[in-house]
């Protein structure tokens, strides 16, 4: 377990976090290309690292927990209103309306499942770099628009933070949980295959969905959009250099 990794990933979020916590008015177009950016980014590190990582072990059984996984994440989506790829499903002005619960619950779960891959073993020392990077981009715009979201939902003071340090460290505690059960059971790390696959799918289609959705009223790709997405893209190939 690489704790430098982790306190990346925590830092990330917290980072994330504190932007509307601090800054009055953040630029509109921040969360756009930022979106762009970092679910380019996550799409090319699952499909060069994790999808051969899961089919080597799994062999074409992954591609079923893939699309479970990517489903699983679908419902998740019902109760979080899409915070985790960057923005919610309901309108600015009725933010207060969002039920928390379901949002911090549906969050969390996504969270912990984001964090099962950073304990699993690969094979691909390349794999588990690289995906800090997809994850840590990742929570930056994710913990941005959760922390939005509670604002515009009254939340003030000690509770926000106390919510923004839990959250900030759910997906390290998952990444420690998942490295010290597969230490002690090969059964285990079996197991663990099967979640970081479904995990893959989680993570396809929230890649998937920032594309066409961040941002955009009509779901167009600008040409801003673009280069947000041809630069993520790129950090994610560049990862492969050193394999």
């Amino acid at each position: 377990m690489n704790w430098i990794f982790l306190l990346i990933i925590f830092l990330a979020t917290l980072g994330g976090g504190i932007i509307p916590m601090v800054v009055r008015k953040v630029h509109p177009n921040l969360p756009i290309y930022l979106l762009a950016f970092t679910g380019a980014c996550l799409f090319g590190i699952t499909i060069m690292h994790l999808l051969p990582e899961v089919f080597h072990e799994l062999g074409n059984s992954a591609g079923i927990y893939i699309v479970i996984g990517f489903f699983v994440q679908v419902a998740l989506q019902q109760l979080s209103h899409g915070t985790e790829h960057g923005h919610t499903h309901v309108p600015t002005d009725h933010h207060h309306h969002v039920p928390i619960a379901p949002l911090l619950l549906g969050l969390s779960i996504h969270a912990f499942m984001e964090g099962i891959p950073l304990g699993f073993n690969f094979n691909d020392n390349v794999a588990m770099p690289s995906l800090v990077i997809g994850i840590a981009a990742h929570k930056l715009p994710e913990a941005l628009t959760l922390m939005t979201v509670m604002i515009h939902s009254h939340h003030r003071g000690t509770k926000l933070w106390r919510i923004l340090l839990i959250f900030s460290l759910v997906t390290p505690l998952a990444a420690i949980l998942a490295a010290e059960l597969g230490s002690h059971s090969a059964y285990m790390t079996h197991i663990i295959t099967y979640v970081v696959a479904l995990v893959i799918g989680a993570f396809l289609h929230i890649s998937t969905t920032i594309f066409y959705e961040s941002g955009t009223k009509h779901h167009e790709l600008s040409y801003r959009k673009v280069i947000a997405i041809s630069a993520g893209l790129l950090l994610a190939f560049l990862t492969l250099i050193f394999e």
